[in-house]
C-alpha cells in the first residue's frame, strides 16, 4: 500500500478539494482554500523553521568564533570538545534544528503540488510501452495494468483509473491489441463517462515512438505491423483544464508563450509576482544579508529569486499550480513578517544590541573630521 505522496494526494488533498468545491463551485477558489488549509496545518513547523533561521543568523558569527576557539583548545580531547560544543548549541541553538521542520512538511507540500498537476486541472497521461515480436513468439499472455491515476469524470466526481491491456504489451506481428481505461474496481471508463454525458471527458491515444510499427485506431486498438519497440500515450482530458478564474484564462495552461508568439500575460504575471514575493520574503527574513561581507555570496542571494522564478519560463507549470505557489508565497511572506518582529531570547538580543553599538561606533568614527596630510615641499639643499 502506498503511504507516500500518492496516498496523501488521494486521501488528504482531494477530499479537501472536493469539500471546498462543494461549498463554492469554483476550482480556483478550491485551490486557494486547499493551499491555505495546508499552510495553516504546517504553520507550527514552518514558524519553527523561520525562528531557528533567524536565531542562527544572529548567533552565527559568535558561534563560529566560539567553536573555532574550542577546536583549537581541545584538539587532542574529542570527548571534551563534543561536551563544550553541546554547551554552545544549548546556548545559541543547533544550526540543523531549522532543517527538520522543512523535511517533515515536504511530503505534504509535494502531495499538494502533485494534486494540482493532475486531474481535473491537467490531462492525465498514461504511457504504455509495447514490444512487437515476430508471429508465434508469444507463448503466454500476461495482462498489463498501469498505475492508477485519479481522474475527474464530472465536477466533484473522480475515480482511480488504470489503463488495461488484457492481452499484454507483447504483440505478435499481425495481431491486434485493445487499450481500455477502467476504474480500479474494474468498471469500464465508458460506463462511468456515460453517467455524465455533459462532461465531455473523452480519452484519446497517440503513438509517440515506433509509428511505422503499428496502426493505431481512434478506439484505442492497434495492429502490429513490424517487430520493434513502440510507445503509446493515452490521455484523458482534464475536466477543468480550460476553465478560467479571475484573471487566469485557463487553469491547465502552462506555456507563457505560444508557438505563434502570443503572450499569456496571466502566466507571465504570476511568474513575475512569484519572483517578487521570493525576494520580499528573503529580504524580510534577512537571508540575503551575509555576515561575512562576501560579495559573491551576496550576489548569489540577490540572483536566486530571479533564477528560480525565471526557470518557469523554460519549465512550464500549469496556471493552477502557479496560482498555488503565489498564494503560498504570500502566506509565507506574511508569516515571516510577523515572526521577524517577535522578541529574541535575551542572550541573542544582547548580541544584536552589541552589533548595533559597534555599527554606530563605526559610523560615528567615519563622520569625524580629519586633517588632510600636508604635502612637504622639498627644499633645495
Amino acid at each position: 500500500m502506498d503511504f507516500g505522496v500518492g496516498f496523501l494526494s488521494n486521501n488528504v488533498m482531494l477530499p479537501i478539494l472536493d469539500f471546498f468545491y462543494g461549498i463554492a463551485p469554483s476550482y480556483g477558489l478550491a485551490i486557494i482554500a486547499l493551499t491555505l488549509v495546508i499552510r495553516f496545518a504546517l504553520l507550527p513547523l514552518s514558524a519553527g523553521s523561520i525562528r531557528s533561521m533567524r536565531r542562527m543568523r544572529v548567533a552565527q558569527p559568535v558561534m563560529q568564533k566560539r567553536i573555532k576557539e574550542l577546536q583549537e583548545r581541545y584538539k587532542d580531547d574529542k570527548v571534551k570538545l563534543q561536551e563544550e560544543m553541546q554547551s554552545v548549541y544549548q546556548e545559541f541553538g543547533n544550526p540543523l534544528s531549522g532543517c527538520l521542520p522543512l523535511l517533515v512538511q515536504m511530503p505534504l507540500l509535494f502531495a499538494l503540488f502533485a494534486t494540482l498537476r493532475g486531474s481535473p486541472f491537467s490531462d492525465a497521461h498514461y504511457t504504455i510501452n509495447f514490444q512487437v515480436v515476430p508471429a508465434g513468439q508469444v507463448e503466454q499472455v500476461q495482462p498489463f495494468t498501469s498505475a492508477p491515476q485519479n481522474v475527474f469524470i464530472a465536477d466533484g466526481v473522480h475515480y482511480p483509473v488504470v489503463a488495461v491491456l488484457p492481452a499484454g504489451n507483447r504483440i505478435p506481428v499481425g495481431d491486434t491489441a485493445q487499450i481500455t481505461f477502467q476504474a480500479a474496481d474494474g468498471k469500464p471508463f465508458t460506463t462511468l463517462a456515460a453517467e455524465f454525458p455533459d462532461s465531455k471527458v473523452t480519452p484519446h491515444w497517440e503513438v509517440t515512438k515506433g509509428q511505422e510499427r503499428v496502426k493505431l485506431n481512434p478506439d484505442g486498438s492497434l495492429t502490429a505491423l513490424e517487430a520493434g519497440d513502440v510507445t503509446v500515450q493515452g490521455t484523458i482530458p482534464g475536466l477543468a483544464a480550460d476553465r478560467g478564474f479571475l484573471f487566469i484564462d485557463a487553469l491547465g495552461r502552462s506555456n507563457p508563450f505560444d508557438s505563434d508568439g502570443q503572450i499569456h500575460w496571466d502566466i507571465v504575471g504570476m511568474i513575475l509576482f512569484f519572483g517578487l514575493s521570493l525576494y520580499l520574503n528573503q529580504t524580510l527574513s534577512g537571508q540575503g544579508q551575509t555576515t561575512n561581507a562576501n560579495p559573491q555570496q551576496e550576489l548569489v542571494s540577490k540572483l536566486t529569486p530571479i533564477l528560480f522564478s525565471g526557470m518557469f519560463f523554460f519549465v512550464p507549470l500549469p496556471a493552477g499550480v502557479l496560482m498555488y505557489m503565489v498564494v503560498a508565497n504570500i502566506f509565507q511572506t506574511l508569516q515571516t513578517f510577523i515572526i521577524m518582529r517577535e522578541p529574541l531570547p535575551d542572550n541573542l538580543q544582547k548580541l544584536v544590541d552589541a552589533q548595533a553599538k559597534a555599527k554606530d561606533a563605526e559610523a560615528t568614527a567615519a563622520m569625524l573630521p580629519f586633517e588632510p596630510k600636508s604635502s612637504k615641499k622639498k627644499t633645495a639643499s
